[in-house]
């Protein structure tokens, strides 16, 4: 959503904060809040004006006309205004059909002032602007402002002078307020535009001889535009409306909204009710909502919400075990029902979505059934056999009641069967999978040939493209009629590899000669070529960095798809419009700020150019082109006729339920011509009207299906043409969201447009103005496929329509992705892996989540025990290593390893190159001896190998004993370290055999010559083969196979790699220049001189 509401502290908060200083504003920061926990002493010691001025003490909580309803206590004391307080507070209220309980307070200072300097000033957004009411008389009784303000409209890109709103707005104003009243509102105006409202209502707004005094205010703000705002807004809280309660489950969902790339939505209308839904889609939603109210179940009806944008697997679960955690809550005589519905998705892959949603019914079966819950189940869309499969399966498993459905029947249809309105059919098995519309069902086998690689990176002018249409001087530039052909050639906005394959297969079972795409563009890469298919040919698109050299190579494009964010949108598509030969625009993303939309709208009405979008999945034009992921995968757009143009041509707002149009269409007539999703925002590029007038204009066209919604008045302008006989092909025209007038609150539906703010901008009053111009509007959506086919039949019987005969289309080979996906074909994978799973929702190791890792405090230790070895060790054993890797890390610079690492540092390398060249000299003469002394003494050990009987076949062997010796150290000057480690090992380990053995061995050996002790080296190795055998976590061959396979040479190795790394560091801290050998250090041994 886009526009929401803020509260009044809020809303003056920012008015204060960044009006201009030229605005008299005098009220400035003079509030304050209470609720029901607020200590009043401490209220006052923060606030002493509260001591000594006369108040004003309101509610706060989004409540239109307080004056009017009483719930404003004016002139008081601080203890008036406690006791007003208190007479009110947690008090169950009814303001119109919505009910609640008062519980946020503001207080502030009294304005002393008489009744004529009170007026009223509002500035809202409208397409072309922003319109600026005022009246001269304010207050509680201003009545239809709308009808008695006068009204200054600001186009989009102008601003607002003094003397402008002197001479429009403030002709009944006394002379001697309008300088300051005309600088409060320009001041105002220019807030209103910094800070991205849409909505500013200020009543009343008191101007005495003091200045400007701010008292009644409501506002919206646009909350897409976050981004920008960000650090003026700070932190804002969206206040639910009053009569509906704000859930920490609301609350959850909008937090994964907002971290997801997906869209997650959930508003509760009665935690108590029977009849709960799951709905894929911000149209689909609404349908079903809608539906739900039209059989009577407005009352039961719980929940508002909606998933879409291809969520994973576990922001599916998440949401779907938040619904069922609610819905399990109380029970109801009846039982409850819950509905997962949606409309064919266009992207969305339905098995693994509904993964999560099985994961979510198998962790709430119980639940489930006590609270006799039946589940009704209905969606389309890639791998959607699969999912309702999955879906049925747990249905069978639990023994919960899952009713599943797909595309065969119509999409509201299990909202009947739920509330019991029409019975449950026995459907025979569906397909297995959505390769069942892939095979050619014609007798040609003849394929393209199987070049390996082709490139289409080479500019072909077609013969067919029409220079840029040219307008009059001064007006503005005409939009074309025909927007897409078969020769029509776009660029890509955006790295979207996925959607640009599903144009170029559409391409080619639409049997094109070339594909519609002829450029990529993505700044964040350079120039380069990416590889697709074309049917079953591999070639090569070229991607550029920067428009400019796409739009030059590539002349004969004249459509952009952009899939730039939110963020970018606006700066690629106005760019986009510098090109003349662009003459049409789709805009994907969700949530460009409303203010910059309306931009790009001006923009684009003075260029010529046509803007679908934003917030969009495109549309469609069987047999020609496609935009993007519209229409879905192959599967669909053969099922649904779509590779060859039908008679019938459509205009929606949503993008998925373009897509069920298209099924809709496809069972009912003879096909799709061309179909639109202009999108959900409220001011989209391109209106109703604007493609109904196009479908008017092109003979192949016979009858326009629209799929209006609540909020807006696109709708009316269709009726006018009706009416004026502008349009005077037959129109099925239905207007989803005709429950939001049953809601006894406002909700705030799945698009950011969908929401009526007077009367004429509901769902019914344009269903009945429509059906009033002559459209033919059915009673419910469940109607409008019948309705439809009603029209079409009545067309083939007049012979307007004249069906074509079917003519099958090409083959086009499966990806071998989704080939995978669908699970048909299998293939060994590359290599496997058995420590580490990144795919999930957080990293595994070892089986075990790495927040799990840090709640059990398990440390390095424990990380390297369960990447290592597989094994949680115990706690012991987990100090060991990270005692050995403290011990291990450095040994000074004289050993060869540190020396390497620092000659290398010197030589200018980076820090992976200098950590490498002292990692590659440890072996068995440096570092290396951990694994070797292992070996050896446990080999003599095992093998009942008495010590001196060791020794003497190590010196008879010529062989030294690996672990046993130092340089330095010696038994009158024992090493520390081995010290430490000593005295921990043998205080915890269960068993030390194989040190007690090394110990024997290093009494023989120091015997001979004192500084052949048992070093770090074999002391780690030796301990730590007792440590594999005894920690009870490995069998004998388990711990032997680690020896032997290297791993206690990785503790010296990752030990010593801290060291090294602290050499390379030092090094660089003391600019330590290029290292070379001093000579005299050097013995020259040539030839000659072993000669002499």
């Amino acid at each position: 959503m886009s526009a929401k509401a803020i509260s009044e502290q809020t809303g003056k908060e920012f008015l204060y904060k960044h009006i201009s200083p030229s605005a008299a504003v005098q009220n400035r920061f003079h509030y304050a809040t209470v609720t029901a926990e607020t200590d009043w002493d401490r209220l006052t010691q923060e606030n002493q004006w509260l001591l000594t001025k006369r108040l004003v003490v309101k509610p706060d909580q989004l409540i239109k006309r307080r004056g009017k309803l009483g719930l404003v206590g004016i002139n008081l004391d601080l203890q008036g205004v406690k006791d007003w307080v208190k007479t009110h507070m947690m008090k169950d209220t009814t303001v119109g059909r919505a009910k609640g309980v008062l519980k946020n307070f503001l207080i502030e200072p009294f304005v002393p002032h008489k009744q004529e300097e009170e007026f009223y000033v509002c500035i809202y957004a409208v397409r072309e602007g922003d319109v600026v009411l005022f009246h001269h008389e304010g207050g509680v009784e201003v009545g239809d402002v709308d009808a008695k303000a006068l009204k200054l409209t600001v186009a989009v890109n102008d601003k607002i002078s003094e003397e402008q709103v002197k001479e429009q707005l403030l002709s009944h104003v006394p002379e001697d307020k309008k300088g300051v009243l005309a600088s409060f509102i320009v001041g105002l105006f220019n807030l209103y535009e910094d800070l991205y409202f849409t909505y500013l209502e200020i009543n009343p707004l008191v101007v005495t001889s003091d200045g400007v005094y701010v008292l009644d205010m409501a506002a919206k703000i646009d909350a897409t535009a976050d981004f920008i705002c960000k650090s003026k807004w700070g932190d804002v809280e969206f206040p639910p409306p009053f009569g509906r309660e704000a859930y920490p489950e609301e609350a959850y969902i909008a937090d994964l909204d907002a971290k997801s790339g997906a869209s997650l939505k959930l508003t509760l209308l009665n935690p108590q009710g029977r009849i709960w839904t799951m709905v894929a889609g911000g149209g689909a939603s609404v349908v079903y909502s809608d539906t739900i109210c039209d059989l009577g179940g407005v009352d039961e009806l719980a929940n508002y919400g909606e998933y879409s944008g291809a969520p994973s697997e576990q922001q599916t679960y998440d949401y779907a075990k938040t619904i069922l955690s609610l819905m399990t809550r109380e029970k109801h005589p009846q039982g409850k029902v819950l509905i997962i519905g949606g409309s064919i998705a266009n992207f969305t892959n339905v098995a693994a979505t509904f993964k999560g949603i099985v994961r979510a019914i198998k962790d709430y079966q119980e639940p489930l059934k006590e609270h006799e819950v039946k589940i009704f189940v209905r969606r389309g869309g890639p791998n959607y056999q699969e999912g309702l499969r999955v879906m049925g399966e747990i249905g069978k498993t639990t023994g919960i009641p899952i009713h599943v459905f797909g595309t065969e029947t119509h999409m509201t249809a299990i909202v009947g069967m739920a509330l019991g309105h029409r019975p449950i059919p026995n459907l025979p098995p569906m397909a297995a999978h959505t390769a069942n519309f892939l095979l050619n069902a014609s007798n040609n086998t003849v394929t393209p040939a199987n070049t390996r690689t082709a490139s289409f990176s080479e500019p072909k002018m077609a013969n067919d493209v029409s220079p840029a249409k040219k307008s009059k001087a001064g007006l503005p530039a005409a939009k074309a009629t025909t927007l897409f052909s078969n020769h029509t050639k776009a660029i890509v906005w955006g790295m979207q590899t996925r959607a640009v394959q599903g144009m170029l297969d559409f391409d080619y079972v639409c049997s094109r000669e070339e594909p519609s795409v002829a450029a990529m563009v993505y700044p964040f890469t350079g120039d380069h070529k990416q590889k697709f298919y074309w049917g079953h040919k591999e070639i090569l698109l070229p991607v550029y960095k920067n428009m400019a050299d796409a739009m030059k190579k590539h002349p004969q494009v004249d459509v952009m798809i952009s899939f730039a964010s939110l963020r970018s949108a606006f700066d690629s598509t106005v760019e986009a419009m510098q090109y003349p030969q662009i003459h049409t625009i789709a805009i994907i993303a969700e949530g460009i700020p409303e203010a910059q939309t309306r931009k790009m709208i001006k923009m684009a009405d003075e260029k010529g150019v046509t803007i679908i979008g934003p917030a969009t999945v495109g549309g469609i034009k069987p047999g020609c082109f496609k935009i993007g992921n519209t229409g879905g995968m192959l599967d669909n757009i053969l099922a649904s006729k779509l590779y060859r143009p039908g008679s019938v041509a459509y205009v929606s707002r949503s993008g998925g339920m373009s897509n069920e149009l298209n099924n809709i269409i496809s069972r009912t007539t003879d096909g799709v011509y061309e179909g639109v999703a202009i999108g959900g925002d409220r001011y989209p590029g391109s209106t109703f009207m604007d493609h109904v007038l196009r479908y008017q204009d092109t003979p192949g066209i016979k009858m326009i299906v629209v799929l209006g919604e609540i909020g807006g008045t696109d709708e009316y302008k269709i009726c006018q043409g009706i009416k004026e006989d502008r349009i005077t092909k037959p129109v099925v025209c239905w207007c989803i969201g005709t429950c939001a007038t049953m809601f006894a609150s406002e909700v705030q539906f799945g698009h950011a447009g969908a929401c009526a703010n007077q009367a004429s901008e509901t769902a019914v009053a344009k269903n009945q103005a429509l059906r009033d111009a002559g459209a033919y509007v059915p009673k419910s959506f469940d109607e409008l496929g019948d309705l439809i086919r009603t029209v079409y039949d009545e067309l083939v019987a007049s012979g307007t329509i004249v069906p074509a005969q079917e003519v099958p289309p090409p083959t086009v080979p499966m990806d071998y992705s989704w080939a995978r996906e669908l699970g048909l074909i299998r293939k060994p994978a590359s290599f496997m892996t058995s420590i580490c799973d990144e795919r999930g929702q957080e990293l595994i190791y070892a089986g075990m989540g790495i927040t799990e890792v840090f709640k059990e405090e398990m440390g390095i230790g424990g990380v390297l025990g369960l990447l290592w070895f597989q094994r949680r060790l115990p706690r012991y054993a987990c100090q060991f290593i990270e005692m050995c890797l403290m011990v291990t890390a450095d040994h000074g610079p004289a050993v060869s390893g540190a020396h390497n690492t620092i000659v290398c540092a010197r030589a200018g390398k980076d820090l992976i190159s200098s950590l490498t060249s002292g990692l590659l000299t440890i072996g068995d003469r440096f570092g290396g001896a951990l694994d070797a002394a292992a070996k050896q003494f446990s080999k003599a050990f095992d093998s009942g190998m008495l010590p001196m009987d060791f020794v003497n076949k190590m010196k008879k062997d010529g062989k030294l004993i690996m672990g046993i010796g130092h340089r330095v150290k010696s038994i009158n000057n024992p090493d520390m370290r081995v010290q430490i480690l000593k005295d921990f090992v043998k205080q915890h380990f269960p068993s030390t055999q194989l040190l007690d053995y090394a110990l024997d061995v290093e009494k023989i050996t120091t015997s001979k010559k004192p500084n052949l002790i048992l070093n770090v080296d074999g002391f780690i190795g030796v301990s730590f083969v007792d440590l594999l055998r005894t920690c009870g976590g490995f069998t004998r061959d388990e711990a032997d196979e680690f020896v032997e396979i290297g791993a206690l040479n990785g503790i010296f190795v990752l030990g010593r790699s801290m060291g090294f790394i602290g050499h390379y560091l030092d090094q660089k801290r003391l600019k330590q220049g290029l290292y070379r050998h001093p000579w005299d250090d050097i013995s020259y041994v040539l030839p000659e001189h072993m000669s002499m």
